[in-house]
């Protein structure tokens, strides 16, 4: 019998000569997967031959379609759920059932899902299909008014934080007409809201959608103040999606980016970043080519992809669309990422979400463009043309600042993440305390609306004109704010932008917290309003004195400097801003007592909600560090330290060869580099074994707590640092050991697309 090492080598005659190849090791392998990287050509992509706007929504049922396929009565009333808030009749609900079963079987649909966003930062689905028995032995195409407002799927194995058993498996979801349904290839997806059998959100729309009632119905009412016919007031939403691509090759020969979304260890290339030739550089082929793929299917599942370009870090790019309701904006960046990932590997790639995945350069954010707008106009657009009008855009700016004043901690527990507390603070990302940058000119009216008197005080400046002295070069328009990328929350001319967002985190979370926060300010605001015009004050005095008494209290948010010095944290401290870094830590802010009248009052989410989704995050946080302590130490002792002995055996061997050869002295002087190589791996592997070892102690102690808070926060204080101090070691270990042997593709294989 043979062998079956020997019947796995391959045999060859040449010359007579019997050769024996070895097999592939795991560095082999790494040659050949960067060779084979390296020689991939961009796919041949067609486009439709007509317009964007002419396909723009092909998969989408959208007012167009409603009109088409909807009796019109139904039309009507559907139209004035969505755009009035009207109560659905659910007398309607078979025939937009029917409507929407007829576009979608000409599309080739043959199932329906109910699309929605459990609390695990993606999205769920379960697919049946339009049949049932038609009574007669066969079946009939079926979808009716039941199964799009309402489905029950399991809810025994999402995320729920104690507020169900786990055999308490019973959940709802249900059908939001506000955000439109789309088509996957040949499922229907009908967006819905997610609950337990006893009414608590198990989601992130729902919140959602109770804060957008809340701040716009609060919106609406001070707005009224200038305009009183204003009818509503809506958020609008614009992501900036940041993103890494690396070949699928490369990929698969990596673990930790497999299974934790990261590499867990890796030195520096040599060539990174530092000559900033990366940021808006010229698109490489390859990702050109998945760029168009993945535009042309997202304009057709609606999404109104604007901008594309380069990001700062290589093979880091990002993807931004037009403006949109907030709502829908949600819904369309979740869908959006979950299409990256499959047009991403059509063309070869993987497409990385996490917010660090390469140490060493910048990590991915997802910036979050908020503002507020009426039927008429945008609330938080300046330089209007009466006195009236930049006084309602003071009082929105003003009482914007206030939220995220009372709420700063909260703020920063939703965009905090054990993914994103990687990136936050690192000179590359704005800082862990938030703070709201405002520009010269906002932040001179404001100082001086706060230290004068008079009511007639709001002169504000639109966009100016700069010439330049070069005749061919237009007149540019300056914006009367810049931007500061080293502050979270910042004013941009007609929004704020959240900067702080993860890139795999869903916008609702920081979209949740602020909309709640703004809401209890604005409300705050027209209370003490209301109660001196019943003094008897005139109107415009009195809002002009409820400014001013908020731009004092809100002060200490207001930060126009460098987000990334020493200087500011002391200064932050100071002011009495929330400086925690612990992540585990900075979730507790979701039960301060203010935070939970907040959100309460607001109808958003109650205590039991908020208790069980810290629990979840807790939770989250301990398994995402546990899975990475995992693979570290599956890399560490089946990787690198028999990589490194193996190499370590080499340079032995040679030194043993050099003192058969040479005299002692010569063969002394000839091996001493080799010698202090040897010397360094072996305090390295060692350092290392010892790391591994603490490292599933630590975790052992820490999986014996019972208490969720508890052991995230031992996981964060005793676990996380024990694997810097492996990676570090690691690291060093990379620079010395011979490419050829190292199994791991490097960075400067993963971070250069050809």
């Amino acid at each position: 019998m043979v062998h079956s090492r020997a019947r796995r080598n391959r045999k060859e005659k040449n010359n007579n000569t019997l050769t024996i190849k070895e097999p592939k090791t795991m560095a082999n392998l790494r040659f050949e997967v960067v060779a084979e990287a390296f020689r991939k050509k961009p796919l041949e992509i067609t486009a439709p031959s007509e317009r964007p706007s002419e396909y723009f929504g092909k998969y989408v049922f959208n007012r167009a379609k409603m009109y088409k396929y909807l009796p019109v009565g139904v039309y009507e009333k559907l139209t004035d759920v969505i755009d009035n808030g009207a109560r659905l009749d659910r007398s309607i609900a078979d025939a937009v059932a029917e409507g929407m079963k007829r576009w979608a079987e000409e599309n080739g649909v043959t199932h329906y899902t109910h699309w929605f966003q459990p609390l695990t930062e993606g999205t769920a689905e379960k697919h049946d299909a339009f049949v049932e028995h038609d009574g007669k032995g066969g079946m009939i195409e079926e979808f009716s008014g039941k199964l799009l407002v309402q489905q029950e799927p399991d809810a025994s194995s999402f995320p729920s934080g104690g507020i169900r058993n786990t055999f308490e498996a019973r959940g709802y979801s249900a059908w939001d007409p506000t955000s439109p349904v789309f088509i996957i290839d040949d499922t229907l997806c009908i967006p819905t809201i997610f609950i337990s059998y006893t009414g608590e959100a198990l989601d992130y729309k729902a919140p959602l959608l109770r804060s957008l009632h809340a701040v716009g119905k609060a919106a609406a009412e001070v707005c009224r103040y200038f305009y009183p016919d204003v009818k509503k007031v809506t958020t609008n939403l614009g992501w900036e999606q940041e993103y890494f691509l690396v070949d699928e090759s490369l990929y698969s020969a990596r673990p930790d980016l497999m299974l934790t979304g990261r590499t867990l260890m890796g030195h520096d290339s040599a060539k990174n970043q530092q000559m900033d030739d990366h940021y808006f550089g010229t698109i490489p082929d390859r990702v050109q080519a998945f760029m168009k793929d993945l535009e042309v299917q997202a304009l057709e599942l609606g999404i109104p992809c604007k901008t594309r370009h380069n990001e700062v870090a290589p093979n880091q790019f990002e993807l931004a669309p037009i403006f949109e309701e907030c709502n829908l904006a949600v819904d369309h960046n979740m869908l959006l990422m979950s299409l990256m990932k499959r047009v991403a590997r059509k063309h070869g790639f993987r497409v990385l979400l996490h917010e660090k995945p390469f140490a060493g350069v910048n990590g991915s954010g997802k910036h979050n463009n908020w503002s507020l707008s009426t039927d008429t106009g945008i609330l938080l657009h300046g330089a209007g043309k009466t006195a009236e009008d930049n006084l309602r855009f003071v009082v929105f700016i003003v009482e914007t600042l206030m939220g995220v004043y009372r709420h700063n901690g909260l703020l920063k527990a939703s965009i905090m993440s054990a993914t994103n507390a990687h990136r936050l603070g690192a000179n590359e990302a704005p800082p862990a305390i938030i703070s709201a940058f405002l520009g010269k000119h906002l932040s001179d009216l404001l100082e001086h609306i706060e230290n004068s008197h008079k009511a007639d005080l709001f002169v504000l400046q639109g966009k100016k004109g700069m010439q330049l002295d070069i005749p061919q070069i237009p007149e540019l328009m300056i914006d009367n704010t810049d931007r500061n990328r080293t502050s979270p929350f910042a004013f941009t001319g007609n929004r704020f932008e959240f900067r702080a967002v993860g890139s795999e985190a869903n916008c609702a979370s920081a979209i949740i917290v602020l909309n709640a926060a703004v809401a209890e300010a604005l409300a705050d605001f027209k209370k003490r309003v209301d109660a001196l015009i019943k003094k008897g004050e005139d109107k415009v005095s009195a809002i002009v004195d409820i400014v001013r008494e908020d731009i004092k209290t809100c002060k200490p948010i207001h930060f126009d400097g460098n987000g990334y010095s020493d200087e500011w944290i002391e200064e932050a401290r100071r002011r009495g801003l929330d400086c925690e870094t612990s992540c585990p830590l900075v979730f507790d802010r979701y039960l301060d007592a203010d935070s939970v009248r907040m959100f309460e009052t607001a109808n958003v989410m109650h205590r039991n909600e908020l208790e069980a989704r810290n629990e979840v995050k807790w939770e989250t946080y301990t398994k995402k560090i546990q899975i990475e302590a995992r693979v570290m130490g599956d890399l560490s002792m089946n990787h690198i330290i028999p990589v490194a002995t193996h190499y370590q055996s080499r340079l032995a061997k040679n030194v043993q060869n050099m003192y058969a050869i040479f005299d002692q002295a010569e063969a002394a002087r000839l091996t001493a580099r080799n010698v202090k190589i040897i010397k360094e791996i072996a305090r390295r592997t060692q350092t290392i074994e010892t790391g591994v070892e603490e490292l599933v102690d630590a975790r052992k102690v820490a999986n014996k707590i019972s208490d969720e808070r508890a052991k995230a926060i031992a996981y964060h204080d005793t676990v996380e640092p024990k694997m810097k101090e492996i990676r570090y070691q690691i690291d060093k270990l990379e620079l010395l050991v011979a490419d050829e042997l190292w199994t791991l593709p490097k960075y400067r294989e993963l971070l250069f697309i050809r």
